[in-house]
């Protein structure tokens, strides 16, 4: 059975094993970099592009490795054959160019050679089985890969429709406001439980039934703009490069541990752009919580909810540092990282690095004659053919990097120090951190609040609620829960409010006290409308002001002679009754109480249409005024019965538009010879079915002299 690597070319497979190779050493120390650059880093967008840049130098290391490997190996093959000097006390033979006019650079040749024939340690087998594996591997992840997009695919075509007219009207407008021109579909699917957006050139964003309903618009408008934020960052063309990195460097653990940092600060990314949408941090919060357990989307898909719910809702609502023992503790972490990057690359250069390729001669004899202008071809001769393939790599080490490995011994031992001192700062760090919030937690419980989680915990501290805040609370005999007292704190009641509300006689309870202050409802207003002879409960003092009951309002309407309830002003604000219609009503003939001024308001009655209503030479009372208008009896109406020689009183009329009597069914009858109708005859004809065809079908039958009685005796009877 042919093998993966064997589809591979024999000149290719070597390089690409150890570029795999080196990139166990590369990816940990970009990733160690990565990881202190990212904890210095406060802002979400700069720690988005570290970790971004990462990604991007980890896919370029194991390129540009390969390419190193791939250009050594071509110039092993293409050089020329030279004399051989055997290395004394050495079985193996050291070629050396000592026809080369330049010492250094034949000296350089036979470091070369004789580390190639030392450094080769990993067996060709064991290098095929590597390659094997990764191919094995890519070939897995490409399937796992492929089947979410064929799922992504399906969602979009089958299981996704448009959303309402009133959803897409919100989405485009809030598209408008980021500025995003390109066409973006918004369609509703059953088949996920939060937010996606889905395609890379011709995106869509599903949104679940369940939130369209579940959610407060400024919840939902938030939620909306945090996807449109997706699309406008091009985060699905990252998403795509982060799939692409994972399956083919899966079977590093840095590949993985970066993804998932882009994914946490791309989230924290749009969460930043949604609030200055939305502008309440407290309500997105809340939107988060409520689709926390929500996962039934693609992993292909940007999903509102992929990171960690309390490390997003604490980082929105600014409770604390809570990342600072994190951080602190990352340093260290970061630096042993680095040091134990920079060991494993080095122990892979010396022990398997050759296959990097020979050391430029050139650079190398220029390095050799910064460290010592003294060193002769003679003396490099005498040194090579003196020593054994591990004097000669430690020779060269000694040659080319004696600076380095010293710096990197100094950089090891600084960052093992400053690990120490980094981890007990962070041990520190932590507890006060831990300490503090433990201190506020437990001081909220022993205040009154037991029961609280983590919700509650996060508004109660966002609004600023203390512990001596809820036992004044309490003492107030109020009874409280953690929604009640974010929402009294919201509202800025203090107990010297609740006090002056009770003064009044007004009794409220939580909720009620909210509510009062959220309407406006001060000791001034409620004195000011008892002094214009209304008094109310609490419920009816929020009701009066929701409809802007104002003292000066009610006394107006005492004015007019009534002496108004709480539930009689209301009503009459609410139909916007006002003295100045009063007035007007009143000068057009028509008078009643309140109830039949409601009335006549809720019909639309004007007192233009109480005045044409008398100069037709009606004089309808308001009852006759209220039925007419539910009737739709219309001035012209009225007109074009009178026009067929009827004079309907108002009843009548009131009656003959409930039948359905129109002009021409009363000119229809007129002209079938019924010629001395009245409003009552015209009435009773229609309501009996009198058509013109049935007196057509009377005198088929031989019926003459009929009038309206013997019509109405014949349709009784049914006799044809």
């Amino acid at each position: 059975m042919t093998s993966f690597a064997n589809l591979i070319p024999a000149n290719v497979m070597q390089p690409l094993g150890w570029a795999l190779v080196h990139f166990l050493w590369q990816g940990l120390a970009i990733a160690a970099i990565a990881s202190v650059a990212m904890a210095v880093s406060r802002s979400a967008r700069t720690r988005y592009a570290l970790a971004v840049g990462a990604l991007i130098l980890m896919v370029a290391a194991p390129i540009g490795t390969f390419f190193l490997e791939l250009r050594a190996q071509s110039e092993a093959a293409m050089a020329p054959n030279v004399p051989a000097v055997i290395v004394a006390g050495d079985e193996h033979a050291t070629p050396l160019n000592v026809t080369t006019p330049n010492a250094a650079r034949t000296a350089v040749t036979a470091l070369n050679q004789k580390i190639g024939a030392a450094n080769l340690s990993l067996p060709p087998g064991i290098l095929l089985l590597l390659v094997e594996a990764w191919f094995a591997g890519v070939i897995l992840f490409s399937l796992r890969y492929a089947g979410g997009m064929v799922l992504i695919e399906r969602l979009r075509r089958n299981d996704a429709k448009p959303v309402s007219a009133m959803v897409l009207e919100k989405c485009k407008t809030l598209q408008r406001s980021l500025g995003l021109d390109r066409v973006i579909r918004y369609c509703e699917c059953y088949r996920i439980d939060a937010p996606a957006v889905i395609g890379w050139f011709r995106p869509v964003v599903l949104l679940p039934a369940e939130i369209l309903t579940g959610l407060t618009e400024e919840q939902l408008t938030a939620v909306i703009a945090h996807e449109l934020a997706h699309i406008q960052r091009l985060d699905s063309f990252v998403n795509l490069f982060q799939v692409a990195a994972e399956t083919l460097l899966f079977y590093h653990p840095a590949i993985w541990w970066v993804n998932k940092r882009i994914r946490a600060e791309r989230e924290n990314c749009c969460d930043d752009a949604a609030i200055s949408v939305c502008g309440d941090a407290l309500e997105y919060a809340r939107a988060l919580t409520l689709m926390a357990e929500r996962r039934a989307a693609p992993s292909l898909a940007m999903a509102l909810n992929r990171t960690p719910l309390e490390a997003r809702v604490m980082r929105l609502l600014g409770i604390g540092d809570f990342r600072g023992g994190i951080r602190t503790a990352g340093f260290a972490a970061s630096f042993l990282c680095l040091a134990g990057a920079v060991f494993a690359g080095n122990a892979f250069l010396n022990n398997a690095g050759t296959s990097l390729g020979p050391v430029d001669a050139g650079t190398l004899s220029r390095s050799a004659s910064e460290k010592s202008a003294a060193v002769t071809e003679a003396k490099v001769r005498s040194l090579v053919s003196s020593m054994t393939h591990d004097a000669v790599h430690a020779a060269l080490q000694t040659v080319m990097h004696s600076e380095w490995v010293a710096a990197v011994a100094q950089t090891q031992a600084t960052a093992s120090s400053n690990g120490a001192n980094q981890e007990a700062t962070s041990q520190g760090t932590s507890n006060a951190t831990q300490s503090a919030k433990e201190s506020y937690i437990d001081s909220i419980k022993a205040a009154g609040l037991p029961n609280l989680d983590v919700d509650d915990i996060v508004a109660l501290k966002i609004q600023g609620v203390t512990a001596d805040y809820v036992r004044t609370m309490i003492a107030l005999k109020l009874k409280i829960d953690a929604d009640t007292l974010v929402g009294m704190k919201v509202q800025g009641i203090t107990p010297e409010y609740v006090n002056s509300i009770r003064a009044m006689g007004l009794q409220a309870d939580a909720d009620g006290l909210i509510a009062l202050k959220v309407q406006g409802i001060t000791p001034d207003y409620v004195r000011e409308m008892r002094a214009a002879g209304l008094d109310g409960d609490a419920d009816e003092f929020i009701a009066m002001k929701v409809q802007s009951i104002t003292p000066e309002y009610l006394k107006a309407i005492r004015d007019m002679g009534w002496k108004p309830t709480a539930d009689d002003a209301i009503a009459l604000k609410v139909q916007g009754i006002t003295p100045e219609y009063v007035r007007e009503m009143r000068a057009g003939g028509l008078d009643g109480d309140m109830d039949e001024f409601i009335a006549m308001k809720v019909q639309g009655i004007t007192p233009e249409y109480a005045k044409e209503m008398r100069d037709l030479g009606l004089k309808p009372s308001t009852d006759d005024l209220v039925a007419m208008r539910v009737q739709q009896v219309t001035p012209e109406y009225i007109r074009s019965i009178r026009a067929t020689g009827l004079n309907p009183s108002g009843d009548e009329l009131i009656g003959m538009k409930v039948q359905g009597v129109t002009p021409e069914y009363v000119k229809a009858l007129q002209a079938a010879g019924l010629k001395d109708l009245d409003a009552d005859g015209v009435i009773g004809a229609k309501v009996q079915g009198i058509t013109p065809e049935f007196i057509e079908e009377a005198r088929k039958h031989g019926f003459k002299d009929l009038d309206l009685e013997k019509l109405l005796a014949l349709k009784r009877a049914d006799v044809f």
